[in-house]
């Protein structure tokens, strides 16, 4: 065998070796893809079951949704989803996005479940800056504050009353933060206004 031959062997097993290991890490690419997209999936999932409980709807709430611009009420600014639960194509509930801008340390984000008839599902914090063993109270994993919106409406209490007590209001403050939760009551209040004015027009269209 020539040194010609030779090379040519050696060339044609590394070109060989390139091509499967490239093609082992794009399937390996592709799978690992497609389980990050389905643990988001299922993450996005748990969140809004943690307000609308499964058994109330028989639709695929993650598919039926409507896309919606930045609301100043709700303190957005880019579009966001609103993910809709029906069941036998009646309006259920709707679970979406709402800001609170002016959090201690800055926006917090929530995530804001409401029935048909404009009671609250309920509400969970899904990202903050608060500070920890103070305003970080606003999560579920830290305290049980945010589970007293379950249930309440603009009615129930009157609108005059979604304020923290140190305002005049039925919601409790934390110890030494007032800032964080006001910002939390605001924030829901509006979303529940935004709701229900545009009730009708969130579940329009839905998908087949």
């Amino acid at each position: 065998m020539n040194n010609y031959t030779t090379i040519i062997r050696v060339g044609l097993l590394l070109a060989a070796f390139a091509i499967g290991a490239t093609s082992i890490v794009s399937l390996t690419e592709a799978n690992t893809r497609d389980k990050i997209i389905e643990n988001e999936r299922q993450t996005l999932l748990a969140a809004i079951n943690a307000l609308v409980d499964d058994n109330d709807y028989d639709n695929d709430i993650l598919t039926d949704t409507l896309l919606i611009p930045g609301v100043r009420k709700l303190g957005t600014k880019e579009f966001t989803n609103v993910y809709r639960a029906r069941k036998g194509n009646t309006p259920v509930a709707a679970v979406f996005t709402s800001i609170a801008p002016n959090g201690y340390n800055g926006k917090i984000k929530l995530l804001v479940g409401v029935y048909y008839d404009g009671t609250l599902a309920g509400v969970r914090v899904i990202k903050h800056k608060e500070t920890p063993g103070l305003g970080d109270k606003i999560d579920v994993k830290k305290a049980d504050w945010i589970l007293q919106f379950k249930g309440l409406s603009l009615t129930s209490p009157t609108e005059s009353r979604w304020k923290v007590k140190k305002d005049g209001g039925d919601f409790d403050q934390f110890t030494g933060a007032t800032i964080t939760p006001r910002a939390i009551v605001t924030a829901v209040k509006k979303a529940l206004q935004y709701f229900d004015k545009n009730r009708d027009d969130l579940f329009k269209e839905a998908k087949k």
